[in-house]
C-alpha cells in the first residue's frame, strides 16, 4: 500500500478487491512510468535526488517497462490497489529503499491525472490515423463510382438520384469532423498537472516547468485544485468516441440495408460476414450489426461518467476511479470498429447496374422538372403544383416520367416543350446539377481530388 501508517488493521481482502482499479489502469503502465521518470529527473534537478539515485530510479522504471512488455512481470490485482502501487512495489524489489524517494512531492491524484492525459494524447493520434485510412478507402471506392446511380433519400423515401461516390463522400465529410474533435482534445491537453500534489501544491521547490517540458507540455496547469479533479478531457474524449461511433453506426445501417435481397446493391466479403446455425443459405452482415449495437454501449459510457461527475465537490474523490473503465472500453471499441468497417467496405462488391434502369424516368426527377419550369419563368410554387399533377397522372396511368409524351405533358401545362424531355433522362440528370457540393460528376471528381491531396 502507498498509505497505511495511521491504520492498525490491513484493508479487508474483499474491500481491496472491490476498490482495486488495477485490471483497468494497468493500461496506463507505460504512461505512469513516463511520468515517474520525468518526476525523478525533476527531483534531481532541484537536488532532492542525487544523480546516482535518479539514475537508479530511472533504470529501475525502464526495467519494469521492459518486463511488462515481454510479459515477465504481471502484477496481481488481488495485491495492489492500482497501477501506481504495483509499479512502486516492483521498483522497491529492484532497487531497494531508494524507490521510496520517487513519490516525493507527488500524489496519486496528480499522478493519475497525468497518466490519463498522456494516454489520451497518444490515443487521439492513433484514432485519427485509423480515420484517415477509412477516409482513403472511401475515396478509392468513390473514384470508381462517380456515375454509379443510386436513389437518394429523405424520410427513407426516394427523393432525388445521386451517385454512390457522392453518397460515400458524405461519410468522408463526417469523418473529417470526427478527426477535428480528437485534434481539439489533443491540442487542449497542453498543460501538465504533475506537481499539483493532492490538491494544494507543495512546500517543496518542485520545478513544474521542468517536468512539463520533459513530458512535452506547453506549461504546467494553473490551479492545483482543478488539476487533480478535472476530468473534462475524458468527457470530451468519450463524446468524440460517441459521435464517431454514431457515424459508423449510420453507415453500418446502410450497409445492412444495401446487402439485403430487397436492395441487392452490395455483396459483403465472406471474411466479414457470418452464417446461421440453422439456415444454411444465410450470409449475415453481423460486423455491421455489431458496430450498430456497440454504439449504444459507447453512448452509455459517456452518459454514465457524466453522471458520476455531476455532483462531485472539489477536489479529488474516489468516484473518479470510475473514469477508466468507460474510457478504455469506448476507445478500444471505437478503434476496433474503425478497423472492422474499413475492412468490410474495402472488400465489398457493388452491383453497379442495380438502379440504372429502375431509376430511369423515376419520380425522383420531379424537382428537376420543377426547376425546368422555373427557368421558363414560372414561380416555383406553381411549378411544384404542376409537377405534382404530372406525378398524379403518371400514378393513375401506371407510367414513369420517361414514358410521358410531350402531348400528355402539355395537357397539364402549355409551358412544356420539347426541351423538357432531356430532363426526363436519368443519364444526364446528375450533370445538370450546378451548385458547389452537389452530385454533379465533375464536382464530385474535384472533391475526390481535394480529399486525396488533403489526406496524403
Amino acid at each position: 500500500m502507498l498509505w497505511g501508517g495511521r491504520f492498525k488493521e490491513e484493508l479487508n481482502s474483499r474491500a481491496l478487491k472491490f476498490s482495486s482499479s488495477l485490471k483497468y489502469d494497468i493500461n496506463l503502465l507505460q504512461e505512469d512510468i513516463e511520468g515517474s521518470i520525468a518526476h525523478a529527473e525533476m527531483l534531481s534537478s532541484i537536488n532532492i535526488l542525487s544523480n546516482d539515485e535518479c539514475k537508479k530510479i530511472v533504470s529501475g522504471l525502464k526495467q519494469i517497462s521492459e518486463e511488462w512488455q515481454n510479459n515477465s512481470w504481471k502484477p496481481d490485482a488481488g495485491k495492489f490497489e492500482d497501477v501506481h502501487s504495483a509499479v512502486e512495489s516492483r521498483l522497491f524489489e529492484l532497487i531497494g529503499d531508494t524507490a521510496g524517494k520517487l513519490h516525493t512531492g507527488r500524489s496519486r491524484n496528480d499522478q493519475i491525472a497525468l497518466d490519463i492525459i498522456l494516454w489520451i494524447n497518444k490515443r487521439c493520434s492513433l484514432i485519427n490515423s485509423l480515420i484517415i485510412e477509412f477516409q482513403k478507402t472511401l475515396l478509392e471506392i468513390s473514384s470508381a463510382h462517380v456515375e454509379t446511380l443510386i436513389p437518394g433519400y429523405t424520410h427513407l423515401q426516394r427523393a432525388q438520384p445521386i451517385s454512390l461516390a457522392f453518397h460515400l463522400l458524405a461519410y468522408v465529410e463526417m469523418l473529417e469532423r470526427d478527426k477535428s474533435r480528437f485534434y481539439f482534445i489533443k491540442n487542449n491537453l497542453n498543460q501538465s498537472p504533475l506537481g499539483s500534489g493532492a490538491l494544494a501544491g507543495s512546500t517543496l521547490p518542485l520545478d513544474r516547468n521542468y517536468s512539463a517540458d520533459k513530458l512535452g507540455f506547453e506549461s504546467p496547469t494553473g490551479n492545483a485544485l482543478d488539476s487533480v479533479s478535472n476530468r473534462d478531457f475524458i468527457l470530451d474524449y468519450l463524446h468524440a468516441c460517441s459521435v464517431g461511433m454514431m457515424h459508423l453506426s449510420r453507415f453500418s445501417e446502410e450497409i445492412i440495408i444495401w446487402s439485403s435481397s430487397e436492395w441487392n446493391f452490395i455483396k459483403l466479403s465472406d471474411s466479414f460476414t457470418t452464417g446461421s446455425s440453422l439456415m444454411p443459405q444465410k450470409k449475415n452482415p453481423d460486423m455491421a450489426e455489431l458496430i450498430r449495437g456497440k454504439t449504444g454501449r459507447v453512448y452509455g459510457n459517456y452518459i454514465g461518467f457524466a453522471s458520476t461527475m455531476k455532483s462531485l465537490p472539489l477536489s479529488y474523490n474516489r468516484d473518479l476511479q470510475e473514469d477508466k473503465e468507460p474510457l478504455f472500453d469506448s476507445s478500444f471499441t471505437y478503434e476496433d470498429s474503425l478497423e472492422i468497417i474499413n475492412g468490410m467496405i474495402s472488400t465489398a462488391a457493388f452491383n453497379v447496374k442495380r438502379f440504372a434502369e429502375e431509376l430511369q424516368g423515376d419520380f425522383s426527377l420531379a424537382t428537376d422538372i420543377a426547376d425546368w419550369l422555373v427557368l421558363k419563368g414560372m414561380p416555383f410554387r406553381d411549378a411544384h403544383r404542376i409537377v405534382g399533377l404530372v406525378v398524379q397522372k403518371c400514378e393513375k396511368d401506371g407510367k414513369k416520367f420517361s414514358s410521358m409524351s410531350l402531348d400528355e405533358l402539355k395537357s397539364i401545362s402549355q409551358v412544356f416543350d420539347e426541351s423538357v424531355m432531356e430532363y426526363l433522362d436519368m443519364n444526364s440528370e446528375l450533370k445538370k446539377k450546378k451548385t458547389i457540393g452537389s452530385t454533379n460528376p465533375q464536382l464530385v471528381k474535384e472533391r475526390i481530388d481535394f480529399w486525396k491531396k488533403k489526406l496524403v
